[in-house]
């Protein structure tokens, strides 16, 4: 049974991180949070954008996490698991603020060309994610949940409330501006 990553197995610590955390024991919850918290952070800031909103969608997802522990079967990965969360508390927050209300169709991206840029190999990590971050929030939002996370169009349509045809054209247009950023850059 794996716990934490795809390679490490739930080790005795980990479990009974686990179990404490479902009994409400501090200690084991702050190990828990310890442990994921700036994993947790990266996926947040990614699909918000800024610093404080994800430190709001970090907390929220701690506290899901928490009073959800129960649903954890053991089964696979417990970060796995806990991504799954915190994506999905972020997108409820995007939904609130109604983050794709400015989606444009697939046509409409279909008209926006770019060159492919050959800088993209001299641009760090760091550099990258910022770009991303960057994004307007549909953009960014797509962008996460089909570059990074591997949802399918299918899928993010259903968890946005979009059309398919939207994710499609939501990710081209986050391809298009992240290429022409790269190429004022670099």
């Amino acid at each position: 049974m794996q716990l934490f990553g795809n390679k490490k197995h739930l080790n005795t610590r980990e479990a009974e991180w686990i179990e404490g955390a479902k009994r409400g024991e501090r200690r084991c919850q702050k190990a828990i949070y310890d442990l994921l918290s700036a994993k947790m952070f990266a996926v947040c800031l990614r699909y918000m954008g800024d610093r404080d909103a994800a430190e709001d969608i970090l907390q929220d997802g701690f506290v899901t996490l928490f009073s959800k522990l129960d649903s954890f079967s053991g089964e696979g990965s417990f970060e796995g698991w806990a991504r799954k969360i915190f994506v999905n508390t972020a997108l409820m927050s995007l939904r609130k603020k109604d983050a794709l209300k400015n989606s444009e169709d697939v046509d409409a991206a279909w008209n926006i060309t770019s060159d492919a840029p050959t800088a993209i190999q001299q641009i760090g990590y760091d550099d990258l994610l910022k770009m991303v971050a960057a994004l307007p929030p549909g953009f960014r939002t797509v962008f996460n949940m089909y570059v990074i996370e591997g949802y399918s169009h299918k899928e993010i349509a259903e968890a946005l409330g979009i059309s398919e045809t939207t994710s499609r054209s939501q990710l081209q247009r986050a391809r298009v501006l992240l290429q022409s950023k790269i190429k004022e850059r670099y």
